[in-house]
């Protein structure tokens, strides 16, 4: 696989799918060890948010190029069409 070929939008879907199985994982491996009083609904939200900062600036790149796009074509108007 040719890792110039990966679109961004492609790989933060990945990763967001990665960690959010990554934080499923975790609180069900802590509620396992040591029941529901284990399990802290602060670790869950934090984690959460870590994940939305991570991405966040993948996010903010995607909705600037279509601003850019907006604002100034794309010079295609078959991919408007679209």
């Amino acid at each position: 696989m040719d890792l110039s070929s990966i679109k961004g939008k492609d790989a933060s879907l990945l990763g967001q799918i990665i960690a959010a199985l990554w934080v499923a994982g975790w609180s069900a491996a802590k509620y396992i060890s040591g029941g529901l009083q284990n399990v802290q609904i602060s670790d869950i939200i934090l984690s959460g948010c870590g994940e939305a900062a991570c991405f966040t600036p993948v996010y903010f790149s995607i909705i600037m190029d279509k601003i850019k796009d907006i604002r100034f074509g794309t010079g295609n108007t078959d991919e408007v069409k679209k």
